[in-house]
């Protein structure tokens, strides 16, 4: 299984894999900080912060990451996919620092650091991304109708 050259929207589609997790994340830790604490104990408390306007941009966003990261997996490999994910971790650590003025220990960086380099390890490794034709597979209903 080799290698193939990407089609821009299959970039793209990479890019929003990796842009929207990080951001819709950051997003529900925006709007969840900013409401009293949550417990699962008055699940009402869950359905009013789903209102808000950041978790509703954050839910918004996770939606749309997943959306693009099944339509990647439907031309391409999970090991390939995936590793798209992991700029993700430096992403949400920027953006943490950054936007919601977390501070992140040097430990963390680190952390970080040593995944994504892992992740760039994994992603150098064979992967399809392109699946072959395959044939349609009928409903039960016409099998069974087929058979009698």
């Amino acid at each position: 299984m080799g290698r193939h050259t990407l089609t821009l929207r299959q970039y793209l589609t990479l890019a929003c894999v990796a842009l929207s997790a990080p951001l819709g994340d950051t997003c529900l830790s925006r709007g969840m900080t900013a409401m009293p604490a949550i417990s699962l104990a008055h699940p009402m408390s869950l359905v009013a912060a789903v209102f808000t306007p950041w978790i509703g941009v954050g839910i918004a966003l996770l939606i749309g990451f997943f959306a693009t990261y099944l339509t990647a997996l439907s031309w391409a490999d999970l090991t390939f996919v995936l590793p798209a994910t992991a700029f993700g971790n430096v992403m949400v650590a920027l953006l943490a620092r950054v936007w919601l003025h977390e501070q992140i220990s040097l430990m963390r960086w680190s952390g970080i650091a040593l995944i994504t380099l892992g992740v760039g390890f994994v992603a150098q490794g064979p992967s399809r991304t392109e699946r072959p034709a395959e044939l349609p597979i009928a409903p039960i209903a016409v099998e069974e109708e087929a058979s009698q």
